[in-house]
């Protein structure tokens, strides 16, 4: 990654430069936007936050049980892929989760070494609870938008997804398809 010199950037009197750095954008940040997605981000997962804390779980909690719910039979290696995270950031969620009931594994059928996940009905209620107070919010965002503004948010949402490596899940979300799965 190029470093970047600020000190270029900004005059001793502490007025920018009227010139941009070169290999730089000339249009200036999307502040607007970069803020409110902060902020809209940080009140959407807040309404989750507040009955995960009753249980002793936080936001990784919250996203493995969601994806584990949403696609019954996601591997391991795929909920890592879909998370992005390591095996060891992923462990010592998963293993709660296994402990006080929230999602079972089971062996694959073809790959007995395929661990698949699924959320028991305690992990189903938990996701439901959640989806819906992220639903009202999202409700009443939406509400005012008109005609077609759910399809311009998902539009939108859409376009902000880095495709490069797509996991199975991305896939099916973008595509309406459905993810194969080894289930028992």
């Amino acid at each position: 990654m190029a470093d970047i010199n600020f000190n270029e950037m900004i005059r001793p009197s502490g007025e920018r430069s009227a010139e941009p750095a070169v290999g730089t954008d000339p249009r200036p940040p999307r502040w607007d936007i970069v803020e409110l997605l902060f902020f809209a981000y940080r009140d959407f997962v807040g309404d989750a936050d507040h009955v995960l804390e009753a249980f002793g779980f936080g936001r990784a909690h919250h996203r493995v049980v969601h994806f584990v719910c949403r696609y019954p039979g996601l591997t391991v290696a795929d909920l890592l892929d879909v998370l992005r995270i390591t095996k060891q950031s992923l462990s010592r969620v998963l293993k709660q989760l296994l402990d006080e009931g929230y999602i079972v594994q089971k062996a694959g059928d073809s790959d007995r070494r395929q661990r698949l996940l699924f959320a028991t009905a305690k992990g189903e209620a938990l996701v439901e609870k959640l989806a819906r107070l992220q639903t009202e919010r999202i409700d009443r965002a939406l509400r005012d938008l008109g005609p077609g503004g759910a399809e311009t948010v998902g539009k939108f949402l859409r376009a902000m997804i880095d495709r490069d490596d797509p996991d199975k899940v991305l896939q099916t979300i973008l595509h309406g398809g459905a993810i194969a799965k080894d289930v028992t």
